[in-house]
């Protein structure tokens, strides 16, 4: 019997060799025609006639086998990898310690591992042009709001972009305010709060190459929301969330009231303190709101600096250099003691803030709240407390509402919100995923 002609096309560095040569290579060197036929049944080899799909085959790692009878793709993808270990930028005390990594297989697996429902459907799409880059649309039948869906698959599908790594990217892109100084979608690297985002009607989107989840629709709130707060005992974790609401109130305010202070309002200062803050400022050639900008300036430079340089490193650089450069500062007479100890206040709540792209939005924030009290006093800050207030409540979150449950006021959701409250108390599912099914703890049939 005449022998069969073969090609194989496929990437190397994509493929499993081991696993390439066993399945593939070997039985088709020793397959007669009747075996040849046998091989081909098997679920591994998929026939297609379509050029584009063979080609985007190769490319995602699959071997292309051309036989005169067609062409079959055969599954044998299998990229290195780094192991699941514990997120960095999302760091428990207690509960799982496992996070995503950059293998979207990977990370659907983690979630359907936690939880085993049929109800969980996952929508597959591709974004970028040249990058072809994975993603998938997450959230469970009968409590995600279908209308939620249908809008971030459309959002996604309307993208038009060369390439995407991250899915940080891929958030920008689907904003409802792109321009907004403040993230409208929540991201989380931990298997667990993206369960339990699931579970409350959200959606989840993940991206290949990416470790980091995409959570929709998301309030302000979420932001200051972490899973130890769950995992402790509910006074402990209302007492943790709370403190960061005034961690992020001191962030914002506190350098701003001392430039507001010292520069249009002294009457506001206690009498024991006037004369120690006249006595600190009498050498320091700038105004307030030059020294605060400086001094923020630099806090912000070694904050870079030390997230930049190798770990040992960075750490070394932010400790000795604000020591250092603090010292130095009120020992020149180049600031007021009191404005150092006002602007390591600020760094030290910024960093209570759990999440880190809300945190970065708030340290600009801070800057123009600066200015304003530097330009007019109480006043100003006020102003730009108010302009903050306004832009917050008109931002939408996949057309959702931004600063739910405080407006429109949801009393209800509050006790998730504000504080944590006991586990028993949770009648209803977060009023902003406007599920169809409110009740967390029984599904509809």
């Amino acid at each position: 019997m005449p022998a069969t002609s073969a090609h194989l096309v496929y990437f190397d560095h994509l493929v499993d060799i081991p696993t390439y040569e066993q399945e593939i290579l070997l039985p088709l060197q020793h397959a007669g025609q009747e075996g040849l036929q046998e091989l081909l049944r098997q679920s591994r080899f998929v026939q297609t006639t379509d050029t584009v799909k063979a080609v985007k085959g190769v490319l995602d790692g699959k071997v292309a086998l051309f036989l005169p009878e067609g062409v079959y793709l055969v599954n044998v993808y299998n990229p290195e990898k780094r192991s699941i270990q514990q997120s960095e930028s999302e760091s428990a005390i207690t509960g799982p310690h496992d996070a995503f990594i950059e293998m979207i297989e990977t990370n659907l697996s983690l979630i359907r591992r936690k939880l085993k429902s049929n109800r969980l459907k996952v929508i597959q799409l591709n974004v970028g042009e040249l990058t072809k880059t994975k993603v998938a649309v997450l959230y469970v039948d009968g409590i995600a709001k279908k209308e939620f869906v249908d809008n971030m698959v459309e959002r996604i599908k309307a993208i038009e972009f060369n390439s995407l790594y991250d899915g940080t990217m891929l958030m920008q892109m689907i904003d409802d305010f792109p321009n907004s100084l403040f993230p409208q979608f929540q991201t989380s690297e931990r298997p667990d709060v993206t369960i339990s985002k699931l579970a409350e009607g959200k959606i989840v989107v993940l991206a290949d190459q990416s470790p980091s989840a995409i959570v929709a629709p998301s309030s302000f709130f979420e932001f200051f929301t972490t899973p130890d707060d769950y995992y402790n005992r509910w006074a402990v974790g209302t007492a943790l969330r709370l403190l960061r609401y005034i961690a992020f109130i001191i962030t914002i305010s506190l350098t701003s009231l001392y430039v507001a202070v010292t520069t249009y309002h002294y009457e506001m200062i206690p009498e024991n303190l006037l004369a120690s803050l006249t006595e600190s400022r009498s050498r320091v050639p700038f105004p307030p709101i030059i020294e605060a900008l400086i001094m923020e300036t630099t806090i912000e430079m070694l904050r870079e600096a030390g997230a930049r340089l190798p770990t040992k490193i960075g750490q070394t650089i932010g400790i000795v250099g604000g020591i250092v450069i603090g010292t130095a500062a009120v020992e020149a007479g180049f600031t007021s003691n009191i404005l150092i100890i006002s602007v390591a206040m600020s760094a030290i709540a910024s960093f209570v803030v759990p999440s880190y792209i809300m945190s970065g939005s708030i340290r600009l924030v801070r800057f123009g709240l600066i200015i304003l009290a530097g330009m007019q006093g109480n006043f100003g800050f006020m102003v730009g407390v108010a302009l903050i207030i306004i832009h917050l409540s008109k931002l939408t979150s996949l057309g959702a509402p931004y600063t739910i449950p405080a407006a429109p006021v949801k009393p209800v959701d509050w006790k998730d919100i504000f504080i944590r409250a006991p586990f028993w108390s949770f009648h209803e599912r977060p009023s902003q995923a406007k599920s169809p099914n409110k009740t967390p703890n029984k599904m509809k049939k």
